[in-house]
């Protein structure tokens, strides 16, 4: 058996991808970081945020900040 619940990485990525929506940011290669899930290691798995581009890192930096209410 794994060591890492596939249920609960696959969650915590559809809950980022949801938050990030509702801000209107899409990361488009949002997903689990295959070699850290697939690993032999008692680490939890890595979330894969992807690259973006730079309108998409504006809209996350005032997402972010809008929350900490800078």
């Amino acid at each position: 058996m794994h060591p890492h619940p596939h249920h609960e990485t696959d969650t915590c990525v559809e809950d980022l991808r949801t938050a990030l929506e509702a801000n209107g940011i899409t990361l488009p290669s949002l997903g689990v970081d295959l070699p850290t899930f697939a690993g032999a290691l008692p680490t939890r798995p890595l979330i894969a945020l992807g690259n973006c581009n730079q309108a998409t890192a504006r809209a996350l930096v005032a997402a972010l900040r809008k929350a900490a209410g800078q």
